[in-house]
């Protein structure tokens, strides 16, 4: 058993700032949450957003554009506007919906975003997209055992990683819940906990190698 701390049950869709988040959805529509820092954003997560969308059916991927990842340092953290608009470059689909609502909701993890939501939309299907980065790391996600019994997981093949990943400590802990390749367009009408490997052709960029690239550029020359 792998355990990342106890996650808040109460939702806060009721309070007045959970009211004003900039966009709307309707009832029974299939909606794609992917979270990030996008520090920086690039084609990579554009490609798993996509990816998503066209294969689970998606009517809507709504970027959610965190203000602090609680595992990385804030000081490695581009500024939160420059981000959202940075995202928004990249998104040119109109079904792709950037937003700073967790900003707004003052929530720091990602459980509580999505109960936020759920309890703000009733009636959407609302699925948590990943890359396979992030599910080798999801067990160390405050509430992670959680996220998997609020919402369906879609987990998108990313290079490197892709192999790791599924037999990840989370991927380990439900492998029951699992879906089959053939099987992947049912994720949002299913019963949770179910999370499905999305394969796809592989997209290299990475946040990480673009900092790294950036620190070098702007190093003094010796």
């Amino acid at each position: 058993m792998w355990f990342a701390g106890p996650a808040r049950r109460a939702p806060l869709a009721g309070r007045p700032k959970a009211l004003r988040l900039g966009f709307t959805l309707s009832r029974g529509m299939k909606v794609g949450l992917y979270g990030g820092s996008f520090n920086p954003v690039h084609d990579g997560h554009a490609h798993v957003a996509e990816t998503a969308k066209r294969r689970l059916g998606l009517d809507r991927v709504i970027w959610l554009v965190s203000p602090q990842n609680p595992l990385k340092r804030g000081h490695e953290t581009a500024d939160f506007d420059a981000r959202i608009a940075a995202v928004k470059a990249v998104t040119k689909d109109p079904g792709m919906i950037v937003t700073g609502a967790e900003a707004k909701l003052g929530s720091a993890y990602t459980v509580d975003t999505i109960r936020t939501l759920k309890a703000r939309f009733p009636g959407v299907k609302f699925v948590w997209i990943m890359g396979a980065d992030s599910l080798a790391s999801f067990h160390r996600w405050k509430g992670w055992t959680d996220i998997m019994r609020e919402v369906p997981v879609a987990v998108v093949s990313r290079p490197w990683i892709s192999l790791k990943s599924r037999f990840s400590p989370a991927a380990r802990r439900f492998t029951h819940a699992r879906l089959p390749s053939a099987s992947v367009i049912r994720l949002p009408d299913a019963r949770t906990p179910a999370w499905a490997f999305l394969f796809g052709r592989f997209n290299f960029q990475s946040s990480t190698a673009l900092r790294a690239r950036a620190r070098t550029a702007s190093a003094p020359k010796a």
